[in-house]
């Protein structure tokens, strides 16, 4: 397929790209102790783009014999031809980056995986688990997906990869009521890898008692009041914070469309215990991307470096117009799907202080753990998201749990106000898609923070 492939672009005249990508899925899903979904399929085929005349055309086709592929390449010239006549602003060029050669596996399967029907068993136990734990647990819900994609990239800048990556999640939810009271927990985690590296060091049944355990915390929970206050956010939050409400501030195509940081290179945006970076060669991480959509190698890019902005997200075309290089941002979900500017493994970076200390420092505020049902965030930076955990801090001690808080702010307003930042560090999103126009495997996370945001909290 490489040669074949490498073969065929070389032949044509005009930029071309061929991304030839192969995914098999696995999706096995509980509800209520009954199996609802086990699917297994495979997504088979080709993505084409071809720059010419200052415009793109793209062309997916399922046809990967040598002459689907032509077919395929000359109907993309056609469409960039026709867009090229209607297009204003042209395509000026390329950054080039670091082109990927060779073959690259994300993941070695260092012993075999259970065959499906222990797979589908083991979730049902799982979910059997929740649904025992007690009187007041009244729904569950669980699921485990894995994608194992195998892909070809080859441009008429030199990439010419080979590239393995499989990645593996698992989510449960408890629903539970008590004395006229609802509430929902959940749990999650997803990897870069399979079956055995997302259950290497914590079993299913891990997941299932931390949704339980959380939601009986919830029941007895009274509702917290609204207002400004020091909390301390735990490294899933971190994560959402700065994926969500930074990340996509920070993505070039978002810039030029009129983020809130468009001015702001080289400028304080934070404070200065804080650092942040996308880098999506971690090991593991669901957000691993050794090699982008556009064939560019991976690398870190240093977004927030003690406080300044330093860079943007780049796809070869932005980096071109920005004057920069491509550091392996540009993504597609399938072949069907055109690489756009998408984030990988994006953190902050861990600080030298301790959480058992930050706590000590806060004399009333809140301790928040993990997204709850959502949230939402735009380019202006401006966030709202709810906390699935929260428990009050009073006098530099932990006490009792408290429900139905969301945070608010405006983010970069939010880093500016950091005033501790724990050595404890974790990158784990939880099943970690993002949902920018087309989905995308990704994670973050973080270190501890202690800031100042609004609670929006709701009075009994």
């Amino acid at each position: 397929m490489l040669q074949k492939l490498q073969e065929i672009v070389a032949g044509e005249e005009t930029w071309t790209e061929v991304r030839y990508h192969e995914r098999k899925f696995l999706d096995i899903e509980v509800r209520n102790g009954i199996l609802k979904k086990a699917a297994a399929r495979t997504l088979a085929g080709a993505g084409i783009r071809v720059l010419t005349e200052g415009s793109w055309g793209f062309v997916s086709t399922s046809d990967i014999s040598e002459e689907g592929i032509k077919k395929a390449i000359r109907e993309a010239v056609k469409a960039a031809e026709a867009a090229g006549e209607l297009k204003k602003e042209k395509v000026t060029g390329l950054a080039r980056g670091k082109p990927a050669k060779g073959t690259f596996h994300y993941a070695e399967e260092k012993k075999k995986e259970p065959e499906l029907k222990e797979k589908i068993d083991a979730v049902l136990q799982s979910d059997e688990f929740i649904r025992n734990a007690g009187q007041e647990i009244v729904g569950s819900i669980t699921n485990y997906a894995e994608f194992k994609d195998y892909k070809v990239i080859i441009n008429s800048d030199g990439a010419a990869a080979e590239i393995f990556d499989p990645k593996a999640d698992f989510s449960t939810v408890a629903i539970a009521v008590q004395d006229g009271k609802r509430e929902m927990a959940h749990a999650s985690s997803s990897v870069t890898g399979g079956w055995n590296d997302l259950f290497q060091d914590r079993k299913m049944e891990d997941f299932a008692d931390k949704a339980v355990n959380t939601v009986r915390a919830k029941l007895k929970a009274d509702y917290a009041p609204g207002g400004q206050y020091t909390v301390i956010m735990d490294p899933t939050l971190v994560g959402v914070l700065a994926h969500e409400a930074i990340g996509h501030t920070v993505e070039a195509d978002m810039v030029e469309s009129g983020s809130v940081v468009a001015d702001k290179i080289d400028q304080k945006v934070a404070s200065d215990l804080v650092s942040m970076v996308d880098d999506g060669t971690i090991t593991g991480a669901a957000g691993m991307v050794l090699v982008d959509d556009e064939g560019t190698l991976g690398q870190k890019t240093v977004l927030i470096e003690k406080g300044i902005l330093k860079n943007f997200l780049h796809n070869k075309e932005s980096a071109k117009k920005f004057n920069t290089e491509p550091l392996g941002n540009a993504r597609a979900f399938t072949y069907q799907d055109e690489p756009i500017i998408r984030m990988t493994n994006t953190f902050i970076l861990p600080g030298d202080d301790t959480l058992e200390n930050m706590i000590k420092g806060v004399q009333e505020g809140f301790f928040l753990k993990g997204l709850g049902q959502g949230g939402q965030a735009d380019v202006t930076a401006e966030f709202m998201f709810s906390v699935q955990e929260a428990y009050w801090i009073r006098n530099g001690e932990i006490a009792e749990p408290v429900k139905g808080i969301t945070i608010s702010g405006q983010a970069f307003e939010v880093l500016k106000s950091v005033d501790a930042v724990s050595k404890e560090f974790k990158i784990d999103l939880g099943r970690g898609y993002c949902g920018k126009w087309q989905p995308a495997k990704v994670d973050a996370g973080g270190p501890y923070l202690r800031c100042r945001v609004t609670i929006g909290g709701q009075q009994n």
